[in-house]
Order: C-alpha cells, then structure tokens, then sequence
C-alpha cells in the first residue's frame, strides 16, 4: 500500500481506506489483484460532498468470500462515503471500453494501494471514448432537467444535483479535450477551459458559464450556494452539457 500517499489524506480518510484494503484481502486471499482509489481522493482534492471512490480487481467474485467484505463496506461508507466498484481482471478491458469516459478519468487519477495496477498498458479505443463521450453528456443533461423540475423547490436538494454534476462534467471535459488533441492540468482546468473556448462562440453565455462553475466549485467545497442561485446555476450546466455534445458529435 502505498502508506506514504495515505499520509497525505485526512486522517479519517486514510483509516478508513488502510482498514478497507486489510478486511478486502482477508475477505478475497488470493483472489483480489488490486484495490484502486480514483477521482478527487486520488487527487488529494476532497471536498466537503466528495464521495471516496475505489476499484476493487479480483480473480473471482464468491458470495462467501463477497459476504465478510459487506460490514466493513458499510462502515467505510458511513464514515467517509467510500463507495467501490468490484471488476474481475477480465472485464477491465471491456468495462474502458463500455464506459470509455469513466474509465479513461480512472486512468489520469487513481492510485494503487494493493496488488498491481490494472490501468498498466490498458488503451482505450478512440472510436469507444468519442461514442462514450457522447453518451455520457446527453445522459446528464436529461437527468439534469429532471432533477430541476423535480427538486428546484427545495435548493438545498439542488445543491446537491450541482456539486454531483462536476465529477461527469469534468471528466468529460478532460475527454474531450484529449481527444482533439490536447489536454489540461487537471479535470476542473479542463471544464473551465472548454467552458471557456465555447464562450467565444455563443457570446451570450460567456459570463453564466463562468459563474456556474464558480458555483459549482462553491457547492463541493462548502455544501451550500446563497439563496436563489442553484436554479441558474443547475440551467448553465444543462446548456454546458449540450454545448459540449455539440462539440463531441464533431470528433471523428
């Protein structure tokens, strides 16, 4: 494990993660390959509504086994949200390819704190990431528009909409931009840049785009927007999503 990296972390998180890791092993033996710890975790950039989110490679899934991992999950859970993905070895492959996007962001930020790493020497299909990519942002803008109509009259449930939109946003941003060619420091560099060069060409969104990633950043850091500002903010990221399909359905 790579203790030095967990130093790092807040120390909630790191105990967490070190106890998640140990109960994985003696739950799965000689069946886990590798625990994985992506997203802004990884990063070391949490924020207040961030979730902890590991990939858990195995050789098998028994139920037996399965069953001693499900109370330290759930007490990882409690504690820091730690969520995790389970994938045999086999399906690493296929999985980047199904979910191109997702997978090619657990590829730019992850760490490996057991086994080996299952990125190593992984590609993606360029072809896999542009239909992915495509996907993924007309999926979040139909779930955006419905979480407006279904939880603007309580805000505070809008917040939470808002701070979750940044994860899929950014990475597919970060996407996006590596598949013209290019690329940015990080995934919130990435969103901001895009959001940016797509200001120049629809010039009335130029300042609602950079307000609502401010609001954005706003909501994961502190969990909370002033009143009467998370329903435009939640509309600028429909229409930056839709912008940014635009763009995608030009890459070949």
């Amino acid at each position: 494990m790579e203790n030095e990296f967990l130093t790092t972390l807040p120390a909630n998180i790191s105990r967490a993660l070190t106890s998640f890791v140990k109960a994985a092993s003696q739950a799965f033996g000689d069946d886990l390959r590798a625990v994985v710890l992506y997203g802004s975790a990884a990063e070391g950039k949490l924020r207040v509504t961030s979730d902890v989110n590991v990939l858990v490679v195995l050789s098998a899934f028994e139920q037996g086994k399965a069953d001693q991992l499900r109370e330290p999950l759930r007490l990882a859970h409690a504690a820091v949200r730690l969520t995790a993905m389970f994938l045999l070895e086999s399906e690493v492959s296929p999985a980047a390819e199904a979910f191109a996007v997702k997978f090619a962001d657990i590829a730019r930020r992850r760490r490996v704190l057991y086994g080996s790493d299952p990125f190593a020497g992984l590609t993606i299909s360029r072809r896999a990431e542009i239909i992915r990519l495509k996907q993924t942002l007309l999926n979040l803008t139909l779930r955006l528009r419905e979480a407006y109509v279904s939880r603007s009259l309580r805000e505070e449930q809008l917040i939470v909409v808002i701070a979750d939109a940044a994860g899929p946003l950014r990475s597919c941003a970060a996407a996006l931009l590596e598949l013209e060619g290019s690329s940015a420091d990080s995934p919130k560099a990435a969103l901001e840049r895009v959001a940016a060069s797509l200001s120049q060409a629809v010039t009335e969104h130029e300042v609602g785009w950079a307000e609502a990633l401010s609001r954005v950043s706003e909501a994961r850091r502190e969990g909370m927007l002033p009143s009467g500002v998370a329903g435009p903010t939640l509309f600028g990221l429909i229409e930056l999503a839709r912008a940014m399909q635009s763009r995608a359905s030009a890459l070949s």
